[in-house]
């Protein structure tokens, strides 16, 4: 049974408190694209149960702030 998602706190999708905090690298347009550089990072928070995930702008802060904006 999958718990009801709690709007107050959790999983957007499933109310899940667990998470797992990642990195992905990106290119921009023009140059960077055409050469393969990567110009843009993200944080991504994905929901260990489900696997809801969410992207960050990378700001080089904690992580764990922006597992709170993910819970709510």
């Amino acid at each position: 049974m999958v718990p009801e998602p709690d709007s107050s706190r959790g999983c957007e999708k499933c109310g899940h408190t667990e998470t797992e905090v990642g990195t992905i690298s990106t290119t921009g347009g023009g140059l960077s694209k055409m050469f393969d550089i990567q110009t843009n990072s993200f944080k991504v928070v994905s929901c260990t149960n489900c696997g809801y995930s969410e992207l960050y702008r990378d700001t080089t802060a904690g992580s764990s702030d922006i597992v709170d904006v993910f819970l709510g």
